[in-house]
């Protein structure tokens, strides 16, 4: 029996954990402001009594985080313990936007964080402007990705996140002159309290060098890859939590650290810069996301990234199932990987490669072993978008992967042929089976030889899905219609979904707490529980609550302009909203016709009852998009000229948002009155912003297109103001030969607007600035039918003006585009995905909200 002074001495980790747990698990004001206290001292080395904002922020996040990863390790101790099936999510991009309010509401401590730090001197809200949203991601994919690991925490769903941390992000948009000027996104330069750094586990990524082949004791060939460089992954965690529930996930993303960190041999000859040359060399793979692919370094530097991230992934994954396994034919019942979009594909070669030149498996079994595990989602139909690589490149930077992708073509050629020569083929036929083989395989023979991504997304996964019904319909119907014929049960739906916790509760306190005091907080775990609303609308004194809420959004927005941009914004004026990527597809130029068109009426004294407005527009172009770039500099030209005009100004003004991203979207967002969501029919996969303005009650203008239409058929069509040409119309129209000089000599109000772009009226000094917007649509063939569209555009619009007088109408319309969007909750999206291509359940104990 052990003597007192031993038992003393014995060190049990659990009660150590079980201690260490109850440090953070005083969540009362004063419980916080001593954890804050101790952070500002103990973690970032300062005196508490220097009222530094920046240090308060710090210490408040540091002491989230604390209580964050308490409930990590618990839910990382409860996969094991019920051997449960992982989700591993691959995306490229992530857009989490700031964490200090999101994880304050799902940790349930914002009330008392609010406190807390009032009585240390601060406001919450002011100490939250400390955070820079993390420069993860560009647009819609990333936005979705982070909405997606939302859910999976919030459902307990067993899951990850894997993907780069980029010091530098996309770029920080500064708009000068008029123009998008690119600048760094620096948003790392003061760290980072969130992460976690994990520089004790490193994962090797190679590139370059030469395969060598053996026979193996049974006469197998074999082969050894041999790389030539390597590269160094460290993981950087952040933590998601679920709302309410103790559920925490991660984002587990890679960073580049060189294996060669100081060459001392350089050093000591002189050569100061060669003694660190190679560590900046290895270490920019993740510096920047999408660096150019106009030269053939960005396009190699592309591809380096989507390896690093990816071969780290699979290494990280097999690292953690071989804990508990032996046999990797068990892989696809322990692990289900995501490939979003085709940046990660791969992960296919990759995961083939361990398979059988590390784990020494057939061919055969490895192949079923990786089909079982992939799933890859499509975010889009236009062909630029669909990745390819040169078999150039591939053969030079990864040899052994593309060896292994002409094997896996070979194979799958085989099949198709196979396939088309049986009886019941369907629409295949033997006599076109060269075409039909040209057209699904991998390799593409011109302009150059490259592999196509998507092809081996395809090929490589159990199942593949759209993001819309339309576009999964066009997926199935023209895209991949070969591959539909094909696998006729591979090509499903899973329509895009938002999470109801950032883009509502934490985004809109003043609607939120609005509809809680009506219907609870039920809809924020269960977004259907807003159907609630609808009688509601009937509700005078209701509709008046929810006009005072919206009041209050836009006079929010109007500060925020104020600051930022020393603007005056017009409350009482329509807020009428065009935020997205700059493409010529999302038709930005459409939306400035208008508004050309509505300063003309207005100027001419044509407009008597012109419903005051405000037009805002935000987004990025890429960088060398030129075209984008250019409908940027027209959008501020023609802002700056109506902005200036004392005849119109009072009821028509611009406003262009520099440098978009989440923190502002959260501003925008609600305090919106009209989303503009007018992409050419068929262009837009799905959109999830369109789902984010109408659960804040915002009206959609907008095209028959992407998930714009399952909206319309949840909320009503006549709640929405639907116009253009349908996806069907626009393609016949193509066939038959679309003129865009019809429209334009046919419309005197299109001219105008038109010939005003093309002359200097919005660019006095500079004639022809805007004229290649202008030619691109009259003599560039108008690929996005604007031009087909602008009166329907423009009719609508008369719509929402003579609408929006009746604010008794307009009011419960909002409340019922609110109260309907309940499918569209990223709840729902991972619902579908865990039952239908994951198989995956949620942990015990969390189905409800409440676990451990």
């Amino acid at each position: 029996m052990a003597t007192p002074k031993q038992q003393r001495q014995t060190f049990d980790p659990q009660r150590a954990f079980a201690w260490s747990s109850g440090l953070y698990d005083d969540d009362s004001v004063e419980g916080l402001k001593k954890d804050v206290i101790r952070h500002v001292v103990s973690s970032l080395g300062s005196d508490y009594a220097s009222k530094s904002a920046y240090n308060y922020y710090n210490a408040l996040a540091l002491a989230v985080r604390d209580r964050l990863i308490d409930n990590w390790i618990k839910t990382q101790r409860s996969y094991y313990d019920e051997k449960a099936k992982r989700v591993y999510y691959l995306s490229l991009e992530y857009l989490p936007g700031k964490s200090l309010m999101n994880n304050l509401h799902c940790l349930g401590i914002y009330e008392t964080a609010r406190k807390a730090m009032s009585d240390l001197g601060f406001s919450l809200e002011d100490l939250a402007e400390q955070e820079w949203d993390a420069g993860l991601g560009n647009g819609g994919l990333g936005r979705l990705a982070s909405c997606f690991l939302d859910s999976m925490a919030t459902l307990g769903i067993p899951g990850y996140g894997y993907g780069i941390r980029y010091d530098y992000g996309i770029f920080h948009q500064v708009i000068e002159d008029g123009k998008q000027v690119e600048q760094a996104d620096n948003w790392m330069r003061v760290g980072n309290p969130w992460a976690y750094e994990r520089g004790q586990h490193l994962f090797p990524v190679r590139f370059f060098g030469e395969v060598k082949n053996w026979t193996d004791e049974y006469g197998r060939l074999r082969h050894t890859w041999t790389a030539g460089d390597t590269v160094l992954a460290m993981p950087c965690d952040m933590l998601v939590p679920g709302w309410d529930n103790h559920h925490v996930i991660n984002m587990r993303l890679w960073s580049a650290r060189s294996d060669v960190e100081f060459d001392l041999d350089f050093f000591n000859t002189g050569n100061y810069l060669g003694a660190v040359e190679e560590k900046i060399f290895d270490e920019k793979i993740s510096k920047v996301l999408y660096p150019s692919d106009q030269i053939e370094e960005g396009r190699e530097l592309r591809l380096k990234q989507q390896y690093f991230f990816v071969t780290a992934t699979i290494q990280d994954i097999l690292r953690r199932f071989r804990k508990k396994h032996q046999d990797m034919t068990e892989l696809p019942q322990s692990v289900a990987i995501q490939l979003n979009d085709t940046h990660p594909a791969i992960a296919i070669a990759e995961l083939m490669r361990i398979l059988l030149d590390e784990d020494l498996l057939d061919w055969e079994v490895a192949w079923d072993i990786c089909v079982s595990t992939f799933a890859y989602t499509n975010h889009t139909i236009l062909p630029e978008a669909l990745e390819t690589w040169p078999v150039s490149l591939l053969e030079r930077m990864l040899p052994r992967h593309m060896q292994i992708i002409y094997e896996i073509n070979a194979r799958f050629l085989r099949e198709v042929e196979r396939v088309a020569r049986s009886e019941d083929c369907g629409q295949l036929c033997h006599r076109d089976l060269d075409h039909l083989k040209q057209r699904v395989s991998l390799i593409q023979e011109r302009p150059i030889k490259s592999v196509r991504m998507a092809h081996l997304a395809i090929i490589g996964s159990h199942s593949v899905n759209g993001v819309a019904a339309l576009h999964t319909e066009l997926l199935k119907a023209r895209v991949f219609d070969d591959f539909q014929r094909l696998y006729p049960q591979k090509i499903n739906n899973k329509t895009n979904g938002v999470t109801p916790r950032r883009w509502l509760w934490s985004a809109n306190q003043p609607l939120s707490r609005l509809i809680a005091s009506h219907i609870g907080t039920g809809f924020v775990r269960n977004l259907d529980e807003l159907t609630q609303l609808e009688p509601l609308a009937a509700d005078p004194a209701f509709r008046e609550a929810w006009r005072a809420a919206k009041l209050e959004n836009k006079q929010r927005l109007q500060a925020y302009i104020k600051r930022k941009l020393m603007r005056e914004l017009h409350t009482e004026h329509l807020f009428d909203v065009h935020i997205k990527r700059i493409h010529e597809y999302k038709r930005q130029v459409l939306n400035l016709l208008h508004v050309v068109t509505a300063y003309n009426r207005l100027r001419h004294g044509q407009a008597a009852d012109f419903t005051p407005r405000t037009v805002f527009f935000g987004g990025k172009a890429a960088p060398s998009y030129f075209m984008a770039k250019r409908i940027i500099h027209a959008i501020n030209a023609v802002a700056a000229t109506v902005n200036a005009d004392s005849r119109v100004n009072d009821k028509l003004q611009v406003v262009y948002l520099p440098n978009y991203c989440v923190s502002q979207a959260e501003r925008v967002i609600p305090a919106t009155e009209l989303s503009e969501q007018i992409s050419t029919a068929g262009m837009e996969a799905s959109g999830t912003g369109n789902m984010k303005f109408a659960l804040n009650g915002a009206l959609t203008i907008g095209t028959w297109d992407g998930a714009t239409i399952e909206m319309a058929q949840a909320i009503g069509p006549e709640l929405l103001f639907i116009f253009g040409m349908r996806e069907d119309e626009l393609v016949s129209l193509r066939q038959h030969g679309y003129n865009p000089m019809l429209y334009y000599h046919g419309d005197e109000e299109l001219r105008e607007a038109l010939d005003m772009l093309r002359s200097d009226a919005f660019s006095p000094g500079q004639h022809g600035l805007f004229a290649p917007l202008v030619d691109n649509l009259l003599h560039g063939g108008d690929r996005f039918f604007v031009l087909a569209d602008y009166r329907q555009y423009l009719g609508a619009q008369q719509d929402v003006g003579r609408l929006y007088l009746d604010q008794e109408e307009w009011t419960r319309r909002s409340i019922l585009n609110a109260a309907r969007m309940g499918f569209f909750s990223s709840d729902r999206a991972i619902s579908q995905y865990a039952r239908e291509i994951w198989d995956v359940a949620p942990m015990a104990g969390l189905q409800n909200g409440k676990g451990a």
